[in-house]
């Protein structure tokens, strides 16, 4: 038995105890916006996000940013990505399939090519890109990039990989570019960007960590020029400069072109509805005013922790710091790798809004998996930290999926 049929068998179970968690939630909701009283399973997962997907796939983006009567912009679907609702669609033309089994089909489709390529994205970190020998016999599986892809699969949130949502999809190809990048397989990294950035919005991290990659690269071949060149006659601090750029242009055209795809996008939006920020309007509708960099944090800091907010706030960063310099992290990921892991962390502090859907979005975080199973090679530790998880799911499904009215009206989005 060859390893990848292993991995897709965890991946089947980990999908079986996801459907478990959401039928049992689902026998437990009460009235709520969609239906009055308990849902089935395929009911439960179509609801939230996957209506906006539902009506994208079912008549397209608006060629209108729908206002209020003071002129400011509601939410509409321009706040979702296409590549997963147009899928759908074509899928549903396919096949005479609804929205939801499509959708879900899509997602979980998705989810078992990650499920593959999430172990030889691990093996790659640890190998230093070498083959993922995913043919390979069974036995020789490599156990720590097996359980770290396990945990992925396992965590609070993966219960979203069946559901007919942007996730499994955007994973599937954010996993692809990590490791083709690991690999430093330039050309394959560049095709994968375009999809990427089209599934969720995670272009400007990227670019932003293949920036940074390349600027730490080409600082490091240009102190080798200059050190080559200080003992050598004819050649000048500048020379060694442009020789370091020669040398590391391959990484600067990759970052100026992930780049580019990190405003496909919104350059889209633009063309189609007229105004340059269609797409930044249409996403600071959800919070009903204009987003200051940063400011979120501190104004969710404060509303949880009073007074100590900025203590909390300073805490939570200096952890985030700590946690990226560890030693863990360090022997288990690249320095790629971790740089995605720092501008992601910089992108949701400058960019997001914290509430409870930031759960949801810590899913790219998915490198942290292995660090995680390396802290100990205990079996009672990695037994209980996967259990943990699967448990988590119970938690995230229950607290976060399940619909209970606030005093307030709503409920907190998942």
């Amino acid at each position: 038995m060859p390893v990848w049929v292993v991995l897709l068998g965890i991946y089947l179970l980990t999908r079986v105890w996801g459907w478990i968690v959401f039928s049992l939630v689902a026998r437990q909701q009460g009235t709520n916006p969609w239906v009055d009283g308990p849902m089935d399973y395929g009911r439960f997962i179509g609801i939230w996000d996957a209506d906006w997907y539902r009506q994208i796939a079912a008549t397209g983006y608006p060629q209108q940013l729908p206002t209020d009567p003071d002129g400011h912009v509601r939410q509409n679907p321009w706040a979702f990505y296409p590549l997963f609702p147009l899928a759908a669609r074509a899928l549903m033309r396919v096949t005479g399939l609804g929205f939801v089994p499509a959708g879900a089909a899509i997602s979980v489709a998705c989810g078992a090519v990650t499920a593959v390529l999430l172990y030889g994205f691990f093996r790659a970190c640890r190998r230093d890109g070498r083959p993922a020998g995913l043919t390979a016999s069974a036995r020789t599986i490599d156990v720590g990039p097996a359980l770290a892809t396990a945990l992925v699969l396992l965590n609070p949130i993966a219960p979203i990989l069946q559901v007919p949502y942007a996730e499994s999809m955007s994973l599937m190809f954010l996993v692809s570019v990590l490791w083709a990048l690991t690999a430093r397989r330039w050309g394959i990294c560049a095709v994968l960007l375009v999809p990427t950035c089209l599934s969720r919005p995670v272009g400007v991290p990227l670019g932003a960590a293949l920036g940074l990659w390349w600027l730490v690269g080409w600082i490091r071949a240009a102190r080798r020029a200059r050190a080559e060149a200080s003992s050598s006659a004819g050649r000048t601090p500048g020379r060694a400069a442009l020789r370091a750029l020669r040398q590391t242009r391959a990484e600067l055209a990759l970052a100026l072109f992930a780049c580019a795809c990190a405003l496909i996008w919104p350059g889209i939006a633009w063309a189609v509805i007229g105004r340059p920020d269609a797409y930044t309007a249409t996403e600071t509708a959800w919070r009903g005013e204009h987003l200051l960099p940063v400011q979120p944090w501190f104004q969710q800091a404060r509303v949880f922790f009073g007074d100590a907010g900025w203590l909390a706030l300073a805490l939570l960063l200096l952890g985030a710091w700590a946690l990226l310099g560890s030693r863990a992290v360090r022997r288990s990921l690249p320095g790629a790798v971790r740089m995605w892991l720092g501008c992601y962390g910089v992108y949701l502090l400058v960019f997001l809004f914290p509430q409870s859907s930031t759960f949801r979005l810590l899913l790219p975080t998915f490198p942290l998996a292995a660090p995680l199973v390396e802290v100990s090679r205990s079996r009672g530790y990695r037994v209980l930290l996967l259990v943990g998880a699967g448990l988590g799911q119970l938690l995230w499904v229950g607290w976060l999926w399940h619909w209970k009215e606030l005093p307030s009206g709503g409920d907190f989005p998942p």
